[in-house]
């Protein structure tokens, strides 16, 4: 005998699922307005700071571009090899799951880490202009 609790049930599942995509939405749009507002903190300034001193204290607008590229998966991030130990550095993008072998992104090479570092940062500043 059906007493209407699978009725509910299937309704709470539904409605469950429907939250659970308005949440997508949500999120969706969050990132949008976030990548938004950073388009906004890219200026010349902010990036001869980082080319000047990759590592370290850096202003607020740098320190918000550069918390958003650390945020993001895996698979969009870009990873430094060194192809010769503090002599040759390339850029390569992770594979994002575990396992995956990174993959270099052209054959161009870097002769120090802070050059290696910023050509990365400008890299993820294209990315952030494009999307």
């Amino acid at each position: 005998m059906n007493t209407g609790r699978d009725f509910e049930g299937e309704q709470m599942v539904q409605s469950t699922v429907q939250i659970h995509d308005r949440d997508e939405i949500a999120r969706q749009r969050f990132e949008a307005r976030q990548r938004e507002f950073l388009r906004t903190l890219i200026t010349p300034e902010v990036i001869e700071e980082h080319r000047i001193s990759p590592q370290g204290q850096h202003s607020e607008p740098l320190d918000r571009l550069l918390i958003y590229f650390n945020r993001r998966p895996l698979a969009e991030r870009y990873a430094l090899l060194s192809v010769e130990p503090f002599k040759s550095y390339r850029i390569v993008t992770l594979a994002g799951r575990r396992g995956g072998l990174p993959r270099a992104l052209d054959e161009k090479t870097y002769p120090s880490l802070m050059e290696a570092q910023h050509a990365i940062f400008l890299r993820s500043i294209q990315d952030l202009l494009e999307s």
